[in-house]
């Protein structure tokens, strides 16, 4: 196809949905479930960094403005405030971008609410490449930022299902948890797979003989249309949802690599550090001596730019996905 007649993508395009046109979406899953969960138990308490309406937090304070707190643009405040309202038995859901929690309020993170293993849930807009404002805006490295530390749930969901099933189990977690948030009009997929969130575990969405994908957050659902389209290519793919990076459900996903298949691994994110270094990790410690291939965002900062011609660069469009596999059969 010429590129010249393509339409020319506007600027609008960096923070426009990653949905596909005409794809089922849900519009901000996260704000309407923490909505429902405050409804149920009375200690869920709602804060932001100046975010509330980009982090899908400001349905909740429209629900429960007695029980949300503003506190401005400063991250250590924000996350050093949930801390100590967790101290006291609230249940703090703290919303700000990925890159202000994971690169200028780590240390309060990590002291405040992870050493006391406090139930602080982070809340991380804009994960990955999910922007296209630059490495400014850009967390493509908040999971290796963050699966260092102890005690710290980290969770990548798919879509909003994900989402909704996730924020009631994250809130009666006990320890502190880290949400990859995907925000605004949100696909909804894995309603069509008999799927349901289990925090901590890894689910097989369907079989394949020749593939077998491994992935976490929007990849999955690039995974599953991969999937599909490679059997025109015949080309049997299985797909294996991993939500949540850690604690990792290693026995779910080394039973599926442990074959004589080809190991994809898919995530937005950086290839260091995130999904496909702890699947490779977990299969050297099995000791299971397999290939894996990694689809992921490249070791460097990010173009600015509109969004799918940023993942049709970087490899995480579907059709750069397809191409992966053929070459490597």
């Amino acid at each position: 196809m010429n590129t010249s007649t393509k339409p020319k993508l506007k600027t609008s395009a960096m923070i426009a949905s990653f949905a596909d046109p005409g794809q089922k979406t849900a519009p901000a899953p996260f704000g309407h479930a923490l909505v429902k969960a405050a409804a149920e138990n009375g200690k869920i308490v709602g804060l932001t960094a100046d975010l509330g309406k980009y982090t899908d937090m400001h349905i909740f304070a429209q629900a429960y403005p007695e029980r949300f707190f503003q506190m401005g643009m400063a991250e250590q405040l924000l996350f050093g405030a949930a801390a100590g309202m967790a101290q006291t038995g609230l249940v703090p859901f703290a919303s700000t971008y990925s890159v202000f929690a994971a690169r200028r309020a780590y240390d309060f993170l990590c002291l405040d609410i992870a050493e006391p293993n406090l139930n602080v849930n982070i809340v991380g807009g804009l994960p990955g490449l999910t922007t296209g404002y630059g490495p400014s805006h850009q967390a493509t490295e908040d999971m290796a930022i963050f699966r260092g530390m102890p005690n710290l749930t980290i969770v990548d969901p798919c879509d909003s299902v994900d989402i909704e099933q996730a924020v009631p189990q994250l809130a009666a977690s006990d320890g502190p948890t880290y949400l990859r948030l995907l925000r605004g009009n949100v696909p909804t997929v894995l309603d069509e797979y008999g799927y349901t969130f289990e925090l901590g575990k890894a689910k097989v969405l369907r079989g394949g003989a020749d593939v077998v994908f491994v992935s976490s957050g929007l990849m999955t659902m690039r995974a599953l249309q991969a999937a599909k389209d490679l059997a025109a290519h015949h080309v049997d793919v299985s797909v294996v949802h991993t939500p949540t990076i850690k604690p990792f459900d290693a026995a779910t996903v080394l039973a599926e690599v442990d074959t004589d298949r080809l190991v994809v691994t898919l995530e937005n994110h950086t290839v260091v550090g995130g999904l496909f270094e702890t699947v490779a990790s977990a299969a050297v410690r099995a000791g299971i001596g397999k290939r894996i291939i990694p689809v992921a965002l490249p070791d460097e900062f990010l173009h600015a730019g509109a969004l799918p011609t940023l993942h049709e660069r970087y490899g995480l469009s579907v059709e750069r996905i397809m191409q992966t596999v053929l070459a490597a059969l």
